[in-house]
């Protein structure tokens, strides 16, 4: 009985320490938890900011300035007054005033979708090459020779335009006596040219474009300055409804503009941002580009899909050089790709995907010329119907500027002044260069914004003479 006694009495020792040490380790568990929610809370009651304490060269950067056009942008989403008026922003808006994505462009993204054998994979760093045939075909014909045509993908015209400058800064020879290779840049231009080229190294000069006494185009003014500028000059020109104007040349002068830049050896890049979109017609609207082609130009153009695709957020183009042979081509693609590749390696797919649907698919093809033409008719009808109603409320100016101008935008005449009286008085947002993007008109605004307009100008002169 005594060594049953002392058995059991050691059976019930050990389980009393196994009880004993099981509730230590339970113990130390919940300590540990407490002090590290202890912990996590004093931490999150301080909300630490990530500050760097360390002096360096950060606090020298001064602020740079805000970005004229994405600055009114902001100005206008913050504006509380029910009235007010977006004419400032450069894209598509539809009768309602809201985006508006093409039908053909919403079925080729369906059918992307749908498909199976899409795939995310990296596209080569000059882009996807069937995109790149079907995009430069669509600029210079679709029966165009491509053989002698370096092309590749590009970040939509912005891109194009780097890619473009970057290589021609590189490549084109300077004019004896200057330190880098000029461009000449019509005045006014797209507000980002500037910035664009000289980023890439590029000596960027101005050339009379546009006439403020006439609100026409400048054509003996841009002649005599294409022939005062350096032999070898790089020349800017908008394909087609040029930005900020609308003022394009009539053939005839883009005739004499050719003969006179083969005359001085200049070098012409061409920023075709607006086919289609300009006249609703995409073989009219390439007429200049494809006559200097023909004339045997050497041209570099950008090419976006932006506009006239409404792939704003896409960042869909291509920038092309028209070269002298397959050989040279094949040279200057190595040097395209080599700019690209420390740039942004190679470039995103979505977009180059959609405008690659539409343009194999005959159905699809077609619906989108039409969709095209039905932006250009809208915007088209407004720039009419703004200069009726302007007559309407009582303006006695000359507006018949507005109705020969082509394209998105309308440059009205009016003074910085006058724009800043639009926007405070009436809450109507646009650049102070007088431009009005025709695309924010629609006939739920068109009698305010004329009225307004027609306060701001009465008495007073849309000319400079």
């Amino acid at each position: 009985m005594n060594a049953m006694n002392r058995s059991s009495q050691t059976k019930k020792t050990k389980n009393q320490h196994r009880i004993k040490s099981m509730f230590f380790k339970l113990a130390l568990v919940l300590l540990a938890a407490s002090a590290n929610s202890q912990l996590a809370s004093a931490f999150a009651m301080e909300s630490p900011s990530i500050t760097a304490t360390k002096p360096s060269f950060l606090s020298t950067i001064p602020e740079g300035p805000p970005d004229a056009i994405l600055g009114i942008a902001e100005a206008f989403k913050s504006c509380t007054d029910e009235r007010k008026v977006n004419v400032c922003v450069g894209a598509y808006r539809d009768s309602t005033g809201k985006p508006w994505i093409l039908p053909s462009v919403r079925k080729a993204e369906e059918r992307l979708l749908a498909d199976s054998s899409v795939n995310k994979e990296y596209a080569p760093i000059a882009g996807d090459s069937k995109y790149v045939e079907l995009a430069l075909k669509f600029a210079y014909g679709s029966d165009a020779d491509l053989s002698s045509v370096a092309g590749v993908q590009s970040l939509s015209g912005t891109g194009a335009c780097r890619i473009g400058g970057h290589f021609l800064s590189k490549f084109v020879p300077k004019p004896e006596g200057m330190a880098a290779v000029p461009i000449y840049i019509p005045n006014p231009t797209w507000g980002n040219h500037i910035s664009i080229f000289r980023e890439c190294g590029m000596d960027v000069r101005r050339y009379r474009y546009y006439d403020s006494n006439t609100n026409r185009l400048d054509y003996d003014g841009l002649m005599a300055d294409l022939t005062e500028a350096p032999n070898g000059s790089v020349i800017l020109l908008h394909a087609c409804a040029h930005n900020p104007t609308g003022c394009d040349p009539t053939m005839d002068q883009w005739k004499s503009i050719s003969d006179l830049v083969k005359t001085k050896s200049h070098h012409v890049f061409f920023d075709s941002a607006y086919q289609g979109f300009a006249s609703g017609d995409a073989e009219a609207d390439a007429a200049a580009l494809r006559f200097f082609v023909s004339e045997g130009h050497n041209i570099v153009l950008a090419q976006s899909f932006a506009k006239n695709f409404g792939l704003y957020g896409e960042r869909t183009g291509t920038l092309s050089v028209v070269c002298n042979s397959p050989e040279e081509k094949s040279a200057v693609m190595s040097q395209l790709k080599l700019i690209i590749r420390p740039m942004y390696s190679s470039p995103p797919i979505h977009g180059s995907s959609i405008v690659k649907t539409v343009l194999t698919d005959e159905t699809l093809t077609t619906e989108y010329y039409a969709n095209c033409k039905e932006m250009a008719d809208r915007i088209r009808s407004m720039r009419v119907r703004l200069v009726e109603v302007l007559k309407d409320v009582g303006s006695t100016h000359d507006w018949s500027h507005v109705t020969s101008q082509i394209g998105m935008f309308a440059f009205t005449g009016m003074s910085s002044e006058m724009c800043d009286q639009l926007t405070s008085k009436y809450s109507i947002f646009l650049t102070r260069d007088g431009r009005i993007s025709l695309a924010g008109l629609n006939e739920g605004n068109l009698e305010y914004v004329a009225r307004a307009i027609h306060d701001v100008t009465d008495g007073k002169s849309i000319t400079s003479s």
